[in-house]
């Protein structure tokens, strides 16, 4: 292994960046803090581009068998129905994959690790937390734990993809610069079949109602659905049985009481740092940037990261490149993700956020002859399916 790279994190932008690396011949030590891969509730919306570079690897085809291909989305009013329906056939031409899939974030993750595993190049170290580091102009040092032991070890490059809370950035010391929302959303799946009572439910449909929103994903065997809980009253008191119980049933009233699988609270983050990489030192995914999940851009735009980062990698190590390249990895992802994927998760959580009856209907007549007009329909969803930030980027 004549090149090394060490990665913080094996979530889906860490394997990523190894198994790219790997394949263009660099020696790659992944150290992740958790003992396993973990399948709790985190992203579940794959973008028609995220699909097209994913394909090289062998995974595509795999979650196209583990996941609900989605053809369209919707914004619709509640209890109407009066929608706005985006059909992504229009892509066509455009990618591989015209539609969105949607499938759990975990799913790409063990399909990464298990290529990882069988890779020669690929050491991973699960139950093992990066620490502290330092570099210099030849290496990167790093310090990793597991248990009681400590273990020094250096590379030629380091990748924080160790999410949000980043330990790699904090040892940057790189500001997370940005806003925390004011509102608490609680997330919750059952299997109570939905679209056999909302007439032309989509797969992904974004809903207002009286006062509020919700939206509803669904996924192999059962409906993700986001609750905005309401400003007066607390989040412990929203998230008892009795109030996550009214919530559904203000969606689909029935007589029987609603089968919870999962419910959990989380906070909105919208931040971004000023830096991507500082000398060896890269960040990728939600170590660098996160976002509102509306719109589902946050997975998907660290996957990229970590396929535009490893293109920069590859060809420098291998001498087809100067290393100044390295400095168009920051150049060509962070304007992205500020003013196409913030910027555009910021304006879907907005939207939704309007309780003002009259105003939702103006924009829902608007949305709705936009998704009748073929050219503005394209144009609309070249950029919400990140065809066409990948394209800036370019």
């Amino acid at each position: 292994m004549s090149h090394s790279v060490l990665i913080a994190g094996a979530g889906p932008v860490g394997l990523t960046a190894a198994l790219l690396l790997a394949e263009a011949g660099l020696g790659v030590r992944v150290f992740e803090a958790e003992e396993t891969i973990g399948q709790d509730l985190r992203a579940s919306t794959f973008h028609p581009p995220t699909l097209d570079m994913l394909e090289p690897l062998g995974v595509t085809a795999e979650l196209l068998a583990q996941g609900l291909i989605c053809p369209h989305w919707q914004i619709r009013l509640h209890p109407g129905g009066e929608r706005a329906v985006f059909d992504l056939s229009v892509l066509e031409g455009e990618t591989r994959h015209p539609y969105r899939l949607q499938c759990e974030q975990w799913k790409l993750s063990q399909a990464l690790l298990a290529r990882a595993r069988a890779h020669p190049r690929i050491e991973l170290r699960f139950g093992t937390r990066l620490t502290a580091l330092s570099q210099d102009d030849t290496c990167v040092r790093a310090t990793v734990e597991s248990g009681t032991h400590s273990e020094a070890v250096r590379a030629e490059w380091l990748i924080g993809a160790d999410g949000a809370r980043s330990t790699v950035r904090s040892a940057l010391g790189l500001e997370f610069d940005g806003q925390t929302y004011p509102e608490t959303t609680l997330l919750v799946t059952t299997r109570f079949a939905f679209e056999d009572h909302l007439e032309g439910l989509s797969n992904v449909s974004y809903c207002w109602k009286d006062g509020g929103n919700f939206s509803l994903l669904k996924v192999p065997g059962r409906w993700r659905i986001s609750i905005y809980p309401r400003a007066d009253e607390s989040v412990e008191a929203q998230l008892s049985e009795a109030n996550i119980e009214a919530s559904l049933q203000e969606i689909v009233p029935r007589p029987t009481p609603y089968e919870i699988i999962e419910k959990r609270p989380y906070r909105v983050h919208q931040r971004i740092v000023k830096r991507y990489r500082i000398g060896r030192v890269f960040l990728a995914g939600d170590a660098a940037h996160v976002n509102s999940p509306a719109g589902g851009m946050g997975m998907n735009g660290g996957v990229h990261d970590a396929f535009s980062l490893a293109d920069k990698l590859g060809r420098v190590a291998s001498g087809r490149a100067d290393a100044s390249l390295l400095d168009a990895y920051d150049s060509e992802r962070r304007p992205v993700a500020r003013e196409q994927i913030l910027a555009q998760a910021d304006r879907n959580r907005a939207r939704m956020q309007e309780k003002d009856p009259a105003k939702r209907r103006a924009m829902l007549s608007d949305l709705q002859a936009l998704a009748a007009d073929r050219a503005r329909l394209k144009a609309y969803l070249l950029k919400t399916s990140m065809i066409e930030g990948l394209r800036v980027a370019a």
